[in-house]
């Protein structure tokens, strides 16, 4: 579903941020990214999103490239922010049918789709509320819920949890799990380990831009040098510890 392959980038050129960074999510699969502040989590995003442009390697989304195939490749994926970004003259169901209509959403299923996610999160009785007066949370469910509306096969996720309430949070990770279960793909941003370790399959563990470690728990463990039955938190900060050379 997406392929990262020996990407070198960042903001100046001859200056890469990040370096051979390297990574696949497979259809149906949860992978957690996971790194100190400044490790490279949000530059690796941005190049993924197609923000910024690679200066060495390539990223592939279900096997196309930006420059192959533009509209399939941004097709392909919803983005949630960790800062909900909005149109403050729109409500909230104005959000939504501008998200149905930029992706091509038949009617029939924005409305069907749409009304669930308001119910889902709690926010029938704002729908018509301006994004102006709402509460970050509030947004945040905003970005959330036009991410889900289109149902696409990758969905990338920058610190979800930030600014939910413990029903949003509990809502987003059920919906998460449904759409896994359907197939769709998820990489997902977060300082928050133990749910992370919960819910993904596999994680990548950035360090000052370079991967200290990937794959399954046990693989994360293996590479801290841990016992089986070691958290993922105990593992990451060992990694962040010792700057990812361990043994």
């Amino acid at each position: 579903m997406l392929q990262v392959k020996g990407l070198y980038g960042g903001y100046f050129p001859r200056k890469p941020v990040l370096k051979d960074v390297d990574f696949d999510v497979f259809p149906g699969e949860m992978v957690g990214m996971i790194g100190l502040n400044g490790a490279g989590k949000s530059t690796t995003i941005k190049h993924i999103l197609g923000l910024l442009q690679p200066q060495k390697g390539e990223i592939r989304v279900r096997g196309r490239t930006l420059a192959e195939a533009p509209l399939e490749y941004r097709s392909s994926f919803a983005y949630v922010p960790e800062s909900p970004e909005l149109y403050e003259e729109l409500t909230i169901s104005e959000h939504l049918e501008l998200t149905a209509r930029a992706y091509g959403l038949e009617r029939p299923l924005y409305a069907q789709r749409s009304a669930t996610l308001l119910d889902t999160f709690h926010m029938t009785a704002k729908k018509d509320s301006f994004s102006a007066h709402l509460s970050k949370g509030m947004k945040q469910k905003v970005m959330i819920m036009n991410a889900f509306l289109t149902e696409p096969p990758l969905y990338i996720i920058d610190e979800p949890f930030l600014g939910l309430d413990p029903l949003g949070i509990r809502s987003l990770l059920e919906l998460m799990v449904e759409m896994r279960q359907k197939g769709a793909s998820f990489l997902i941003s977060s300082h928050i380990l133990s749910t992370i370790e919960r819910y993904c399959d596999k994680f990548i563990v950035l360090h000052q831009g370079c991967i200290a470690a990937k794959g399954t728990l046990p693989e994360i463990l293996k590479a801290a040098g841990l016992p089986a039955g070691s958290s993922l938190d105990d593992a990451f900060c060992v990694l962040a510890a010792s700057g990812g050379a361990v043994g």
